[in-house]
């Protein structure tokens, strides 16, 4: 097993985990319910953790895929950038998470306000979330890439 490997198998979670994270961090506010709260704090825990391996493969990855056909140094540079960014939210986030757990285990008066920091610190990491998920599908997917070019075949004489 190699790094693209590993990078394909983890790559998935730190979005997956911020946008179900932040699903539940909504239903939680709105029910003031801190159990439903914890919950999403978990989920953003394990999206950093994931963020994390996927960030010590993605190098790795993209020795063994940039001089491929059709792939290119900008489209991996792109989504690198992308990924390096939203690493640091994911980070943030989840160093954030432990902090707004242990306030609500403590029931103090700022939990609200953390819960409300966290909600808005992970809207921000789903924009990079999408800008990282789709310029990294676009490394070997061609076809979502926004300036492809149709091929039109060329029929040979027999």
């Amino acid at each position: 097993m190699n790094d693209a490997h590993l990078h394909l198998m983890v790559n998935h979670f730190p979005i997956l985990g911020l946008i179900f994270g932040f699903g539940i961090l909504i239903s939680g506010l709105i029910f003031r319910n801190n159990g439903i709260k914890n919950t999403a704090y978990s989920l953003f825990v394990v999206a950093a953790i994931f963020a994390f391996f996927s960030m010590a493969t993605g190098e790795g990855a993209e020795e063994l895929v940039e001089d491929m056909p059709n792939i290119g140094h900008h489209i991996i540079h792109e989504h690198e950038e992308y990924a390096e960014k939203l690493a640091l939210i994911l980070y943030a986030l989840g160093a954030l998470s432990i902090y707004g757990f242990y306030l609500n285990v403590k029931t103090h008066a700022k939990a609200r306000l953390v819960s409300v920091i966290i909600l808005v610190i992970a809207a921000i990491g789903l924009i990079f979330a999408l800008k990282t998920g789709t310029s990294g599908g676009e490394v070997r997917h061609t076809e979502i890439r926004e300036n492809t070019v149709e091929l039109i075949p060329v029929e040979t004489p027999d």
